[in-house]
């Protein structure tokens, strides 16, 4: 019982590919963004969170 299974060569579609190269791309632009705004705008950081003590 030997099934016929139609040949490729295994790759992907095309398309798939660059969908997930543009994914790919489009975070990366982001994160690199986001990375820089922080540092231009250039806010101090938060201060840790502390439990005040009432009087």
């Amino acid at each position: 019982m030997s099934e016929h299974i139609p040949a490729t060569d295994g790759a992907r579609p095309r398309w798939r590919g660059l969908v997930t190269t543009v994914m790919l791309i489009l975070i990366s632009v982001m994160i690199v963004r986001d990375i820089l705004i922080r540092r231009w705008i250039g806010t101090p950081p938060s201060p840790p969170d502390t439990t005040q003590q009432s009087h």
